[in-house]
């Protein structure tokens, strides 16, 4: 019985017969092709037919058009790059553009039906949840806030995060994420485990600046009883508890250099040897790793193993500050001050207008996390349901023509009549006109000039 049928783009004959022999011996149902137009001849015939490639493996160098062509013309089927080349730069390249895997020649014949076994029973296995994924992908792209996987965001550096995560996260990559404190890596980490293929395995998460160092290699590495004073009993580590599943080490450039060449291993050998012991342990982990600190730098200055930062930027995933991201910070601030509510058991609080314009000044050094404090905090000393400046913990000179109708911009070409335009058309199916000028700190009469000075008319059912 077929296990299925294999396209192989190679155009070494030798290499390509030796594959297709390998496959073959296994009860695969091989093509070949010599290059890309040849492939894609290949792939228009298989069309027509029944009969459908369940993988395609492919040279990255080939006359005339590059591998990962194939990637474009697959039209849902994986493909996996085999290179002479065996950089990590042409690695992250293949599989940022679709690549399901790769394979560094001459690669070993296990190895390689391994990998073929473990893509075609992904593709599978998974079909119909990834046409589902994109779907739900396409719809969140329309519902703007959306984001994915409960990060928020719609600037341009969030979006392309979002979709590095989608093609990364289903691989056994190593990844390291960028990102200044506050921004989300753990978060991000979630979202790489909870679309992986470890799912159902553990995820363990460890901040690696959190730990003593004199402690710390026993806690990854676990120890065996009377290893060191204070060892009464032997110790499971948290790297073999993430056994099947994922590790997350959160700040990892405050790790000793001692326990980097311990680690170092477990990436190459897939063993850990517990302080104290003599044998070593085989563990499958996927590594996922974040900082906010320039690892290059650090490994310059002998402060970082460089054999180890290479190790780790298999896939590099760069989150974006605060400060950065445009319209989403007022747009985060909306959505985090209805959570904190709703943790409190309050009615919706809202922005006064001179509020809005602070948090979109403001520069936000400690990112996400500190806008949810100082939320959090505002909400707390609030003496009624609008968050003035005054209940904000942030250090922002507002000047006052910010506040005139006449206002230049704020914040990416955000003025306050544009927030004032976006709460009256989001709040006046529920709100009377006396309400909407309380939310807004503003009188009636002002509420009414400006609306006819924006051309937003008011709705016929509402109550005045």
């Amino acid at each position: 019985m077929s296990q299925g049928q294999i396209l192989i783009v190679e155009d070494e004959e030798i290499i390509r017969a030796s594959l297709r022999r390998l496959l073959e011996r296994q009860g695969y149902v091989v093509t070949e092709a010599g290059s890309v137009h040849e492939a894609e001849v290949q792939l228009q015939q298989q069309a027509a037919s029944q009969n459908k490639y369940s993988l395609i493996i492919s040279d990255l160098r080939l006359p005339g058009k590059p591998g990962t062509e194939m990637i474009n013309l697959a039209n849902g089927i994986p493909v996996l790059i085999m290179t002479s080349y065996a950089s990590l730069n042409s690695a992250v390249s293949s599989m940022k553009q679709g690549a399901v895997d790769y394979i560094a020649k001459p690669f070993d014949h296990a190895e390689m039906l391994q990998r073929v076994a473990e893509a075609i029973k992904k593709q599978s296995s998974s079909k119909v949840t990834a046409e589902s994924e994109v779907a739900a992908s396409t719809d969140k792209e329309k519902r703007p806030g959306k984001g994915f996987n409960g990060i928020l965001g719609q600037c341009d550096g969030m979006q392309l995060l979002f979709r590095q995560i989608t093609k990364v996260a289903p691989t056994d990559a190593t990844v390291l994420i960028q990102g200044e404190s506050g921004t989300g890596k753990e978060l991000v980490a979630q979202a790489l485990h909870e679309n992986s293929r470890r799912i159902n395995g553990p995820m363990i998460c460890v901040n690696c600046a959190a730990i003593p160092e004199s402690l710390i290699e026993s806690e990854l590495f676990g120890h065996e009883k009377g290893s060191f004073t204070g060892a009464t009993s032997a110790r499971t580590g948290l790297i073999e508890a993430a056994n099947g599943g994922t590790l997350f080490l959160d700040e990892i450039g405050e790790l000793p250099l001692e326990a980097q060449a311990r680690l170092l291993r477990v990436l190459q050998e897939g063993e850990i040897r517990r302080v104290g012991s003599v044998q070593s342990l085989s563990v499958d982990v996927r590594l996922i790793a974040a900082t906010h600190r320039n690892l290059k730098q650090l490994a310059s200055q002998n402060e970082f193993r460089e054999d180890l930062y290479y190790r780790l930027k298999v896939i590099e995933l760069r989150i974006p500050p605060l400060r950065e991201r445009g319209n989403d910070i007022l747009m985060l601030a909306e959505k985090l001050l209805a959570k904190t509510c709703k943790k409190m058991g309050l009615e919706l609080f809202s922005l006064a207008p001179e509020t809005m314009a602070a948090i979109a000044q403001y520069q936000w050094p400690g990112n996400v996390r500190e806008m949810e404090h100082a939320l959090e905090r505002a909400v707390i000393l609030s003496e009624d349901n609008i968050i003035t400046l005054e209940n904000m913990d942030i250090e922002v000179r507002v000047k006052q023509t910010l506040f005139r109708p006449d206002a230049e911009e704020l914040h990416d070409g955000l003025t306050l009549e544009d927030y004032f335009q976006r709460f009256v058309l989001e709040h006046q199916n529920q709100m009377t006109e006396t309400e909407l000028a309380q939310k807004l700190g503003i009188s009636r009469k002002t509420l009414w000039e400006r609306r006819q000075r924006l051309g937003i008319p008011r709705k016929k059912t509402l109550l005045s």
